[in-house]
């Protein structure tokens, strides 16, 4: 449809700048010398601008007007519906942010991103609090402009989990919470029954990043669409269907840490880079939401990637790589020591059965903090009590807790609940693909991941952004995101390990 390839085209100088953009964001998390911040705030601050003038332009909305009279009747599953209905999606909300505040709040989270590095390295949450409390004020007027109906966290938390409302994330909150509460009490009274004290040895980093390497290549990461850096807080980030890129970080004395990072990345790679090809250089590429994409970082990460087969597969390896910490190490006794739960400080070191928790206090503080309940002051004696609430630790330093995450600093205010129900989602994809396929545990164990890949490729990743997050769990599964599935697996695999 001409009026169809004229919109695209048109928004390709807008993606093309946002993809600009996102490299300059990449090199600032991965290898920009501290001195270039100031000059990396103003150059991502003029790509915003420009890419949010662009998309909102008028001429943006007359040629929307045209593509949607020309899929006028026909079938809302089709490319150009879908384009439609999405670019309808996002030029209705961008057309509500000013161009200023839009500019305003890449030049402040540049700038912060340096401030939260320093004070995260130097324990000073006195010296981030300043620059905090103005991403929350610049959030609290982005959410004013995008408008919303119950809650000010509504319009955030839609940026990353579209159609989602904060009480719907409360009430799965409130019934996960229910159930997994006397759960990790159970397991709490057990921790004794695993040992996991190898993992903690003297691991030589340059052979973590080899054998990392080698998992995630074997798992599709395609390293001719791809790469793999270092970063203070590991991420993933694309500029194409065709180009996505991985972070992990190393700790010298802690083998899971840059391996289950590298995995839980690669499931966010692998889903960008299973788009289907027609998408590329339209609105309709990428992941539908944080939660699916979640989904997929949390399935490989913990229900592959801490699984029994997946290890049958390559602990021959990994033992040969460190014959001196595991050449006496069972299968069975480092397949428990990998599931070791914790009353861990640190969120993306902490285990299945508690992770959750983490995910909520972080929940209830940004809708505190955004609502005025809690001053910024009193932010850190607020996180420290809601820490010994729910896993019965206290953090001994800011550094361990408050100003352990990025996502504040990058004013991503909204995201931390697409953790939680990305991981909720992740077994409810994962027993559909047993359904369908019941091999895939077998072909794990043989080094098989193509099957499971395959699977989740078809039924999520070629979609794009085509399917709204419910319609596409929907479609999936038959039924909409639940908490049971989630739990129903914990108590099945945990009762095991912790011999509940």
């Amino acid at each position: 449809m001409e009026p169809i390839e004229k919109l695209n085209a048109h928004l390709a100088d807008a993606l093309n700048l946002m993809r600009a953009a996102a490299v300059l964001g990449w090199d600032q998390q991965t290898y920009m010398p501290p001195g270039g911040a100031d000059a990396r705030a103003e150059q991502l601050a003029t790509l915003s601008k420009l890419a949010h003038e662009h998309f909102v332009s008028d001429e943006t909305g007359r040629l929307l007007e045209d593509a949607e009279r020309a899929v006028d009747g026909t079938s809302p599953d089709s490319f150009e519906a879908a384009l439609v209905r999405v670019v309808r999606h996002d030029y209705d909300l961008e057309t509500k942010l000013p161009t200023a505040l839009v500019e305003a709040i890449a030049r402040e989270t540049t700038r912060a991103h340096g401030v939260w590095v320093k004070a995260r390295e130097q324990n000073d949450y006195a010296a981030f609090a300043p620059t905090l409390e103005r991403i929350f004020d610049l959030m609290r007027q982005k959410a004013e402009a995008l408008g919303y109906e119950d809650r000010i966290y509504d319009a955030l938390l839609d940026q990353f989990e579209p159609g989602m409302k904060t009480a719907q994330v409360a009430e799965v909150f409130d019934g996960l919470r229910s159930e997994l509460v006397p759960f990790v009490q159970q397991v709490f009274a057990r921790l004794d029954a695993v040992d996991h004290a190898m993992l903690h040895l003297p691991y030589d980093v340059s052979k973590q990043a080899a054998f990392g390497l080698e998992v995630v290549k074997q798992l599709g990461y395609d390293f001719s669409r791809g790469r793999q850096d270092i970063a203070v807080h590991p991420f993933t980030t694309n500029f194409s269907i065709n180009d996505v890129r991985i972070t992990t970080r190393y700790l010298p004395n802690f083998l899971p840490s840059a391996l289950f990072s590298s995995v839980h990345e690669a499931g966010h790679a692998l889903y960008e880079q299973g788009g289907d090809q027609s998408l590329e250089n339209t609105m309709l590429a990428g992941g539908v939401s944080l939660g699916v994409h979640e989904s997929q970082s949390r399935l490989w990460e913990n229900i592959v990637g801490r699984s029994k087969p997946f290890w049958q597969h390559f602990y021959p390896l990994l033992q040969k790589t460190f014959p001196e910490q595991l050449g006496n190490v069972s299968l069975d006794a480092f397949y428990r020591a990998i599931n070791f739960v914790s009353r861990s400080l640190i969120r993306v070191e902490a285990d299945e059965v508690t992770y959750n928790l983490h995910i909520m206090l972080r929940f209830e503080m940004e809708n505190d903090l955004l609502e005025g309940k809690l001053s910024f002051k009193d932010a850190p004696d607020a996180w420290n009590s809601k820490m010994e609430q729910y896993l019965g630790i206290t953090p001994p330093t800011d550094r361990e807790g408050i100003l352990q995450d990025v996502h504040w600093s990058s004013g991503l205010i909204g995201y931390f609940p697409t953790y939680a129900l990305g991981t909720l989602l992740s077994v409810q994809y994962w027993d559909k693909a047993l359904a369908d396929v019941p091999s895939i545990p077998d072909d794990i164990a043989q080094g098989n991941f193509a099957t499971l890949l395959e699977w989740l490729r078809a039924n999520i990743h070629q979609h794009g952004r085509k399917y709204w997050p419910d319609e596409l769990t929907r479609r999936v599964t038959g039924e909409p995101l639940q908490y049971r599935s989630f739990m129903r697996y914990l108590r099945s695999k945990y009762g095991e390990i912790y011999e509940l």
